[in-house]
């Protein structure tokens, strides 16, 4: 058990290092939660400030995500003695979820973080790297359809759970509850955006950047 908090408590840190927050820092105190929709994430971060920011914040939230489960999960740490098999194979569970709660409430920013998406893709890298097939493919899916990246991220995620749920990959139990939990916060940090779609007032893409067709603004 104590593996298991020392892993997730570190997973927790490494994700409170939000990739906006920490570029808006070194550029003069930038706080990209005062500009566009408020949110610290990498679509926020190209509406506002650019593809080139834009592709570095995109760069660490995936990056940290990809070394909590590739690294810190199956990592012997000094002086943690490792859990017994069964519960060890929690470890990427533990952290998984954990580096995207740094993430949406990083510690070191007021917990007023992003909403996850980018940190869940590394941590899937790191997990399993063909389960991001299905993702991308639902997420492209649903902007090509729909035009709305948030309803994207959301199915991407549940595209995830069913993926994990249908494969016959180990260990078992703890994958199907990383894709069930993940699902559900990704659904639960993407509120907002809900309550924006059922309004009418949510943003489509402007661009689909698949295949490059215009969408107007909603």
């Amino acid at each position: 058990m104590i593996e298991l908090l020392v892993k997730g408590g570190l997973s927790y840190l490494l994700g409170s290092l939000v990739g906006s927050l920490a570029i808006g820092s070194l550029r003069g105190g930038v706080d990209i939660r005062a500009l566009g929709s408020g949110n610290a994430g990498a679509t926020n971060a190209l509406r506002t400030q650019g593809k080139r920011i834009a592709f570095w914040v995109l760069a660490i939230d995936v990056v940290k995500g990809w070394i909590a489960t590739q690294w810190i999960a199956p990592s012997l740490l000094p002086g943690i003695a490792p859990a017994a098999p069964a519960l060890h194979a929690w470890c990427v569970t533990v952290c998984g979820l954990a580096v995207i709660l740094g993430h949406v409430y990083p510690l070191w920013y007021g917990l007023r973080g992003g909403k996850g998406v980018a940190t869940l893709v590394g941590a899937v890298l790191g997990i399993h790297a063909w389960l991001l097939l299905p993702m991308v493919l639902t997420w492209f899916a649903a902007v090509t359809l729909f035009g709305f990246v948030g309803l994207a991220s959301m199915l991407s995620a549940f595209a995830l759970a069913v993926s994990i749920a249908l494969s016959v990959g180990s260990p078992r139990a703890p994958l199907v509850s990383y894709g069930i939990l993940v699902a559900l916060l990704i659904l639960f940090t993407h509120r907002a955006n809900i309550a924006r779609m059922s309004a009418g007032t949510e943003s489509r893409a402007r661009r689909l950047w698949l295949f490059g067709l215009r969408r107007r603004e909603a």
